[in-house]
């Protein structure tokens, strides 16, 4: 079996990820903020979706969700308690979902939300991971209901994933993170090569994403906290109380809130 990951492109920036079965035209889409783009693309290749699964309780989402439901009643959603969706099946730290033979570990990766959740899919001997708003390319999520110390922590745990890892974040914020990393890393090679590069790709109405754990360690500054340049950087906006990885992570927080 061929496992296609696809996303669906929903709102202004949101990518509704598809992981779709070649074989039996099955499909399971994470986060369907609208419903309508995920009807219109089932139609359009003839497709049965099967499953939702679900990161937070942020209605760009969940939003399609119980549409979605009514179109295809025999959708099997997989949320938590406090996602806002009536879940089929419960999940939470720990908890395993299947897709076809394959399984993915659920993992709580809270920051963005108290109670968000990433998908971690083994695929042979490749790791996917469906991480929301918790993690995007060259950026993280705002906290909301969560804490900035569980962002930090969660960023940690993802961090000691193989290199390999793709990383599946659910918006396409891309460029405007790698141009609040080049305001703390100006000198950053990688950084600007990736950017010029993700901003063809957007000029042409193509995704940025999937990228690896190995490339966002190069380009995230969310990941390099540890790093001079990184420190130096924000200590060139921010007085910092030291220059611990955590008081970094957080300063740089405060400063893209406000970039």
């Amino acid at each position: 079996m061929s496992l296609i990951i696809t996303p669906i492109r929903a709102f202004t920036d949101n990518y509704i990820w598809a992981l779709v079965n070649d074989k039996n035209k099955q499909v399971i889409v994470i986060d369907p903020g609208q419903a309508e783009p995920v009807a219109q693309y089932l139609q359009q290749y003839q497709l049965e979706l099967t499953a939702i699964w679900i990161t937070h309780h942020h209605h760009d989402h969940i939003g399609g969700v119980a549409e979605l439901r009514e179109l295809y009643p025999m959708t099997h959603v997989v949320a938590g308690l406090d996602h806002g969706v009536n879940p089929d099946q419960i999940v939470k730290e720990g908890s395993s979902v299947s897709a076809w033979g394959y399984t993915a570990q659920v993992w709580a990766v809270p920051g963005h939300t108290a109670s968000h959740l990433a998908y971690i899919l083994a695929e042979d001997e490749l790791k996917q991971v469906f991480c929301g708003d918790t993690l995007f390319s060259a950026g993280c999520g705002r906290v909301f209901t969560g804490t900035i110390e569980q962002l930090f922590e969660s960023f940690k745990r993802l961090n000691k994933l193989p290199k390999n890892t793709l990383f599946y974040p659910a918006h396409e914020y891309t460029a405007s993170n790698l141009r609040f990393g080049l305001f703390i890393e100006p000198d950053n090679l990688i950084m600007q090569q990736t950017l010029v590069e993700v901003e063809a790709l957007n000029n042409q109405g193509k995704p940025s994403l999937p990228v690896t754990l190995e490339h966002e360690r190069q380009v995230n500054v969310f990941l390099r906290s540890e790093e001079l340049t990184v420190i130096d950087g924000v200590q060139r906006q921010v007085e910092l109380a030291d220059t611990k990885s955590f008081t970094v992570f957080s300063a740089l927080r405060a400063l893209k809130d406000n970039f």
